[in-house]
């Protein structure tokens, strides 16, 4: 691992999420490597066209959004005020397409991002973006096993 020198942690509206973040500072600390954070924000309620989304769950998706970006803010604040280049960065889209989109544009050498079986309600939320990352990525990856405790 001594030549990672850029490494990016996936975001995502999950408590799990800090942790994977949490991992990503450690190891940019230990190997003097740039961290990169990614918050990919998409709209699970259209499907190609068509609106399917209900108001309410609209409004309480975008509020955990907001809520998981200001956790993420957080990590982010605390490790550069200990002296760590932090880049968080903000993509709205697929998240698979845009996360090797900055992969490729940021020379990414290390990928973070949480491990685990992704539910109906996270599948619906975000797709199977890890299995289609895992087979896409053109660099490491490091999965990150959530606690049980995790939501």
């Amino acid at each position: 691992m001594e030549n990672v020198k850029r490494i990016l942690v996936v975001s995502r509206s999950t408590k799990g999420c800090q942790k994977a973040a949490h991992v990503g500072a450690s190891l940019a600390q230990k190997y003097g490597a740039k961290l990169f954070v990614v918050h990919v924000k998409h709209n699970p309620f259209r499907l190609a066209g068509w609106n399917v989304g209900v108001p309410s769950l609209q409004r309480e998706y975008d509020r955990l959004q907001q809520r998981f970006r200001k956790d993420i803010d957080h990590i982010v604040k605390a490790e550069e005020a200990q002296g760590l280049a932090v880049k968080s960065v903000m993509r709205e889209g697929e998240p698979v397409d845009e996360i090797l989109q900055l992969v490729n544009e940021e020379d990414i050498d290390l990928l973070i991002m949480l491990a685990h079986e992704e539910g109906y309600m996270e599948h619906f939320l975000f797709g199977r973006a890890n299995e289609e990352l895992i087979r896409k990525m053109p660099c490491s990856i490091m999965l990150v096993k959530r606690d049980e405790t995790d939501e």
